[in-house]
C-alpha cells in the first residue's frame, strides 16, 4: 500500500507540518512510560500479572519495555499448578512464563510457593503430621523454587497468612506446624531459590494500617528472629476508590497512611512493594469514578516514591478486558489502566505524572 508523505498526511486532516498534534507517548520513541519512568529514576521495576494468552494488543503491551519491565506469573506458580498431586509436578505453564521473561528481557516476581489457597486437595485434606507436612513443603519448595533458581528476582514465599484482626489463619500449614510454618518456609526458600533472589512475605488488606498491618510486621520480625533469610513486604494493594460493601466502606487510604504501612517494614531494614495493585469501582464506568481512581493510583505512586526501599509496583493485569474483579464482586470492575478496548485510563495518567515529577536526588 502507498502511504502519503507526512505533510500530505496532515494536509488530509487539515493541519500543517507546523501545527503542534498531540501524540500519545508510546508513539515517540524518546518518551518514557511507566517502567522506563521509574527505572529512570533508579527504582528497579513496574511490572503487570501475566497470563499467556491469544491477545496480541494485551501480549504487546506487556512484551514492550515502554510500561512493563517485570512480570509476575498470574496463576502458573501455585501449587494447583505445579503440584496437583503428591511428587506429580507439572511445569509447562510456569515455564512459559520463565521463557517469555528471557525473550522480552522481564524481571519475573515469582509467585507462590506456600499458600492456604489454590492448594490442592492431597496438601489441605491430607491429614498429615508435623513431620510429614514439613518433609511435603521442602520437597514443593525444592522442587518449584530449585527449578527457577535464581530466574526469580522474588518469590512470594508465604502468602496470606493473616486474618483480618491480625491472627493467624488457620490454614492446613498452621493448624499443623504452628507459626514456625512461616520461618520454616523462608529457611527452605533460601535454601533452594538461590543467592539472586529476594524472599518477601505478601498480603492483602496491609495498606491500612490496621492489625493486620502490625500482624504482618509481626510475621518480619518472627523470621528475622529465627536468624532466616527475608528480604522484603510485599503489600497486595487489591483497593477501592469508593465506599462498597467489598471493601468495608473503605477506600484507598491517603498518601500519609500509606507511607507510614511501608515504614513499618522498612524500617526493619527490608525492601517494600505493591504486589498486586488494582482499583476497583461499582460499575458502570463514569467521568467522576475515573478520577477518583486515578486519584487513587496516585496516591499509591507516591507512597512507594516517599520510601526508597520501595522497588516496585505491579498492576495486577493490563486491561479491564481479563481482569478478576468481576468474577469476584460481581457489580465491581474497570480496576486496571487500560480499559476493555486498551484506551489508556485517566490512573495511567496519573502514574505516570507521579513518576515523572520524582526527584530521585
Amino acid at each position: 500500500m502507498h502511504l502519503p508523505s507526512i505533510t500530505a498526511a496532515l494536509a488530509l486532516i487539515g493541519l500543517s507540518a507546523a501545527t503542534p498534534v498531540d501524540l500519545d507517548a508510546r508513539t515517540l520513541s524518546k518518551d518514557k512510560g511507566l517502567a522506563q519512568s521509574w527505572t529512570s529514576k533508579g527504582r528497579q521495576y513496574i511490572g503487570t500479572a501475566l497470563t499467556i494468552r491469544d491477545d496480541s494488543v494485551e501480549q504487546g503491551i506487556i512484551k514492550s519495555p515502554t510500561d512493563f519491565n517485570s512480570i509476575t506469573p498470574e496463576n502458573a506458580m501455585k501449587w494447583e499448578s505445579t503440584e496437583p498431586s503428591r511428587n506429580n509436578f507439572t511445569f509447562a505453564g510456569a515455564d512459559a512464563i520463565i521463557d517469555f521473561a528471557d525473550k522480552y528481557k522481564k524481571e519475573v516476581r515469582c509467585h507462590t510457593l506456600v499458600w492456604h489457597s489454590q492448594l490442592p486437595a492431597w496438601v489441605s485434606e491430607g491429614n498429615f503430621d508435623n513431620k510429614t507436612l514439613i518433609s511435603i513443603m521442602e520437597n514443593h519448595i525444592k522442587n518449584v523454587a530449585g527449578r527457577y533458581k535464581n530466574k526469580c528476582t522474588h518469590w512470594d514465599v508465604v502468602n496470606e497468612a493473616l486474618e483480618e484482626d491480625g491472627t493467624y489463619r488457620n490454614s492446613v500449614f498452621y493448624k499443623t506446624i504452628g507459626e514456625a510454618f512461616i520461618p520454616i518456609s523462608f529457611r527452605l526458600a533460601a535454601k533452594y531459590a538461590g543467592s539472586k533472589t529476594k524472599l518477601y512475605y505478601n498480603d492483602y488488606n496491609l495498606e491500612y494500617g490496621s492489625a493486620k498491618a502490625l500482624g504482618a510486621q509481626r510475621i518480619l520480625k518472627l523470621v528475622q528472629s529465627y536468624g532466616v533469610q527475608i528480604d522484603g513486604v510485599g503489600l497486595q494493594a487489591h483497593l477501592t476508590s469508593e465506599s462498597t460493601a467489598s471493601s468495608g466502606g473503605g477506600v484507598t487510604p491517603d498518601t500519609d497512611t500509606l507511607t507510614r504501612v511501608l515504614r513499618l517494614y522498612a524500617d526493619l531494614g527490608v525492601e517494600v512493594a505493591y504486589t498486586e495493585l488494582d482499583v476497583r469501582f461499582t460499575t458502570p464506568v463514569t467521568k467522576e469514578k475515573l478520577k477518583a481512581q486515578a486519584d487513587a493510583y496516585a496516591r499509591v505512586t507516591q507512597s512507594c516514591i516517599n520510601v526508597k526501599s520501595c522497588v516496585g509496583i505491579t498492576i495486577w493485569g493490563v486491561s479491564d478486558k481479563y481482569s478478576w474483579i468481576p468474577g469476584v464482586f460481581k457489580t465491581e470492575g474497570a480496576a486496571l489502566l487500560w480499559d476493555e478496548q486498551f484506551n489508556k485510563k485517566p490512573a495511567y495518567d496519573s502514574m505516570l505524572k507521579r513518576i515523572q515529577k520524582f526527584d530521585k536526588s
